[in-house]
């Protein structure tokens, strides 16, 4: 067990989880403000009310509660003064209400192209109709101020992502076995209070981490269902489905994942192939989309190529012209990326947990991928908790995401209105970038040296918390023999 880690019960007591201010420095230190640390006569975990759960979903409601503090200017939709940018407010869902004719009362794709996969345009629609329920109901009762539609909408479109983010919040619980309180991580989470509502991913993220509970649960259809409506809302977590594949290929448990991947092909197709029929051409459109966009802002090789003058890979690009080059060095680099995971995953001297693989192989996807949209990062929060739950670390990569939303907010700006120019946006992507890799750099060490893993070390006999049937499973594929994992 680490120095300074209090072993559990070393004074004739045991509590029943892990107590982070015995076992990390930062929330000990943090704990000086109301007291210090736990005491080592204290109860452990059996509040009456005050519960890991609940404390960490008021965390998670704290934190929103800012988050739309900070939203509330662009809420009506009158951007005048370019008050997204100045305000730091902007959302993708404001404009987006009429432009895929919500305010008109239009299905996604079925009356409106939309460039999203179909359950996040039905989060769209659900969205719409609650904001014209509250509409409704302002305009036939005075007990209700009246608001523009857009506004409706929008407050309706946060409130159900808020839900989504409490619903991960008892994910990531649920999913951490003895380290309930590995979920204030989350709760408490900068990225959440910035990005909670720029965009629709908290509904693929909730999708995805109670999918990740349901494996740990040992329950593989469930999370095979949940993972697959979540690629219907975003295609990422079919990179959660790879990193169970390479476990349960280490662990001979291939007939469990088969399971869980038939479940979740089938929970996707019920709900692309109705959609894909009545409206084809309008529900492609996503897949075109990412095949002919060129290198986001925020991506390396967005930077690459702007250092370069534009000559790097395709040169410039005609209108709707598809970055041919650029595609096919993206998708050889993200190959390379998996196989690297896989050889890991494979070769490692005790069989990785599955957080540990979700994580490595998001952030590579996410450092390697043409496209990384601000809100993306919220895809890596519950995987870095659960992956290394530790306060720094996370905190220090956060602190890169939060700073990179102010240059980004004022190179859109521009400098004509005291914006800033694209280097102080590049350098602030390249701080991001490299506390990602950091981060990637610390799982593959606790990865290599399971000694180093907090998650083993922290409570005596752990494996897996969130390994569902693998947790303590004995391998079938390895170049070494599985060796026990620390006790403490």
């Amino acid at each position: 067990m680490p120095s300074g880690v209090r072993p559990p019960g070393d004074d004739g007591t045991r509590p029943d989880r892990v107590v982070p201010t015995w076992t990390d420095p930062v929330a000990a230190q943090a704990s000086e403000a109301v007291g210090g640390p736990w005491g080592r006569h204290a109860v452990t975990g059996r509040a009456p009310f005050w519960t890991p759960l609940r404390v960490c979903l008021l965390f998670t409601t704290a934190v929103l509660a800012l988050a739309w503090t900070k939203q509330a200017p662009c809420a009506d939709g009158n951007w005048a003064g370019s008050v997204q940018y100045t305000h730091f407010c902007y959302s993708d869902t404001v404009p987006l209400f009429g432009l895929h004719g919500l305010d008109r009362g239009e299905l996604p794709y079925l009356g409106s192209a939309v460039e999203y996969p179909v359950l996040t345009g039905a989060f769209m629609v659900v969205a719409a109709a609650l904001g014209r329920v509250y509409g409704s109901l302002a305009d036939t009762t005075a007990l209700l101020p009246v608001v523009p539609p857009v506004q409706a909408y929008y407050v309706a479109t946060c409130l159900l992502l808020s839900v989504c983010a409490l619903l991960t919040t008892r994910a990531v619980l649920g999913t951490a076995g003895r380290r309930p309180w590995d979920a204030a991580l989350a709760g408490l989470s900068p990225v959440l209070f910035v990005h909670a509502f720029t965009n629709w991913d908290l509904w693929a993220v909730a999708l995805a981490s109670l999918g990740l509970w349901a494996w740990a649960r040992e329950r593989p259809v469930l999370a095979g269902v949940l993972l697959g409506l979540g690629v219907a809302a975003k295609l990422y977590p079919v990179l959660l489905l790879g990193a169970l594949f390479l476990l349960c290929l280490r662990a001979g448990r291939l007939a469990v994942w088969a399971r869980t991947a038939a479940a979740a092909a089938l929970a996707w197709l019920a709900v692309n192939v109705p959609v894909a029929a009545l409206a084809p051409e309008n529900w492609s459109r996503f897949f075109r989309l990412n095949s002919t966009r060129p290198a986001d802002p925020d991506s390396l090789w967005n930077i690459a190529i702007t250092t370069s003058g534009g000559r790097l890979f395709d040169g410039p690009l005609a209108e709707g012209q598809a970055p041919t080059v650029l595609n096919a060095v993206v998708a050889v680099s993200t190959l390379a990326m998996v196989a690297a995971v896989a050889w890991l995953v494979l070769t490692a001297p005790v069989r990785p947990r599955v957080a540990q693989v979700a994580f490595l192989l998001v952030a590579g996807f996410l450092l390697l991928n043409k496209v990384w949209s601000p809100q993306y990062s919220l895809w890596l929060l519950p995987l870095a908790v659960l992956a290394r739950p530790r306060w720094r670390s996370l905190l220090l990569w956060q602190a890169t995401e939060a700073l990179l939303w102010v240059p980004r907010m004022l190179w859109y700006l521009g400098t004509d209105d005291r914006g800033v120019d694209v280097e102080w946006f590049f350098l602030a992507v390249t701080l991001r970038d490299a506390a990602v890799i950091g981060l990637v750099a610390l799982v593959v060490r606790d990865v290599l040296h399971p000694d180093r893993d907090v998650v083993r070390t922290s409570w005596p006999g752990v494996d897996d918390p969130g390994g569902g049937v693998l947790d303590h499973a004995p391998d079938r594929v390895s170049r070494r023999r599985r060796s026990p994992a620390p006790a403490g």
